[in-house]
């Protein structure tokens, strides 16, 4: 995949990060143990059959085991999750350590606490870049309580008043 567009980085998360996402954790289950890392790039993809996709960079230290696993949950993070978006985006660190889930269906960890899960099996892997686009079909989903969500908006954590500006 070629392009002829040339840009610096700096520009190109500049304007990017006009868009605003929600915050999700990936994790699985690698060697017996929980797995998981932050994810912006988070999407439904399609309806019939039911499809998401989440684009991993392939530098991750943490998707390998995943990848190998086939399975993996998105859980969508609240507002009040900042810290674990935080701790699931470091490397080196134990992404785990203090952090509330319990196991899904399948046994794959869910951050406790988040708004929604899903619980997915891989289908397929794109090289696209730096990245790969996983290709995942939805095996169980669950929405939460109603909070407000946690949002990334250029460069940073956005203070939400999501619920107030929609019941309001």
């Amino acid at each position: 995949m070629k392009n002829s567009f040339s840009t610096n980085v700096r520009d190109y998360k500049t304007v990017l990060g006009h868009f605003c996402t929600g915050v999700t954790v990936v994790t699985s289950i690698d060697r017996g143990g929980p797995a998981g890392f932050t994810c912006q790039s988070f999407s439904a993809l399609s309806l019939d059959p039911p499809l998401v996709l989440v684009c991993v960079r392939k530098e991750s230290a943490t998707w390998p085991g995943i990848r190998r696993s086939g399975l993996f949950a998105v859980s969508v993070l609240a507002a009040d999750q900042q810290a674990i978006g935080d701790r699931f985006a470091r490397s080196g660190v134990d992404r785990f350590a203090g952090t509330e889930w319990r196991p899904s269906p399948a046994g794959i960890p869910l951050i406790s606490g988040a708004l929604a899960w899903v619980e997915c099996s891989v289908v397929d892997e794109i090289d696209a870049g730096d990245h790969n686009v996983v290709v995942a079909a939805v095996t169980g989903l669950e929405a939460g309580t109603a909070h407000d969500p946690l949002l990334f908006y250029r460069g940073r954590y956005l203070e939400s008043g999501i619920r107030e500006a929609v019941t309001g």
